[in-house]
């Protein structure tokens, strides 16, 4: 373990708990030196479990033999380990720790849909979904509920930005994911892909045409792919009218429409392999 006492903020080495954005820890120009920071032993546990590479570790002093102790017992000798009082890092990263600990990590090296999605037979389109929380949550009902992946479009949250893996609890880590690119730059050219993908595209939405989320032919489609819209506006009409199917859930009391991650947890359960 490479003990290193902070003592001022300045360190440029620093910057990746503070001063840096989302988007510069993403790094899009240099993708291969992207960064993500997990937050709580637990999440970083399951992080270090899918195989992801630590590259240096935040913590107070006294997690050092305790919370974070098994953590720095997997990481490599050489690794820097930053700590100091508790005051001192909360000033640094904007809030208090949660349990003490946070882990930059570097970037997996991303996918295509199609080595993604080679054996799926449930997968989920996130078209649009920009909300941390939301994604963070559909991500954990997909890894309890059995999705075999998330597709999102460019559009949408990334999935490891540092609120969303803290509110998937590491499940971003669990299901197989990667950005879904249209083949022709319009948001049509997302269903067209998934289509020559072998799957039957489902778009959630309120329609005439519409069927409901229990419906039997849903259950008996061999490769689905569930595209779920913004918190706000929903699906564009171009991508509803291009899905295969347009699906609701049934509600009562006048009530239209539920928040996306809640909607999700009911899709994905209905909707599992059997």
């Amino acid at each position: 373990m490479r003990l290193i006492e902070i003592t001022s903020l300045e360190s440029q080495e620093l910057e990746v708990y503070g001063t840096l954005t989302e988007a510069q820890l993403r790094n899009r120009l240099e993708p291969a030196k992207g960064l993500f920071i997990a937050e709580s032993p637990k999440v970083i546990s399951v992080a270090l479990d899918a195989g992801l590479e630590p590259v240096s570790l935040l913590c107070e002093r006294k997690h050092i033999e305790g919370d974070a102790s098994g953590i720095i017992e997997r990481c490599p000798e050489e690794m820097p380990v930053y700590t100091g009082s508790r005051e001192l890092l909360a000033s640094l990263t904007g809030y208090t720790l949660t349990r003490g600990v946070l882990c930059a990590m570097r970037r997996p090296v991303p996918l295509s849909p199609e080595v993604v999605c080679k054996e799926a037979r449930r997968i989920v389109v996130l078209h649009g979904v920009c909300d941390t929380t939301n994604v963070g949550a559909i991500f954990r009902s997909a890894a309890a509920l059995g999705i075999d992946a998330v597709l999102m479009t460019r559009d949408s949250c990334d999935p490891l930005n540092r609120r969303a893996v803290r509110v998937s609890m590491g499940s971003v880590f669990l299901v197989p994911w990667t950005w879904l690119d249209s083949e022709d730059g319009t948001p049509v050219g997302t269903i067209h892909h998934l289509k020559e993908m072998g799957f039957t595209t489902a778009a959630m939405a309120l329609r005439k045409d519409d069927i409901r989320i229990d419906d039997p032919l849903l259950k008996t489609t061999e490769r689905l792919a569930l595209i779920m819209g913004t918190e706000g506006d929903g699906l564009p009409d171009a991508v509803i009218d291009a899905a295969d199917l347009v699906v609701k859930i049934p509600m009562h009391h006048g009530v239209d429409s539920l928040n996306v991650g809640n909607a999700a947890a009911i899709a994905f359960w209905e909707l599992r392999s059997r």
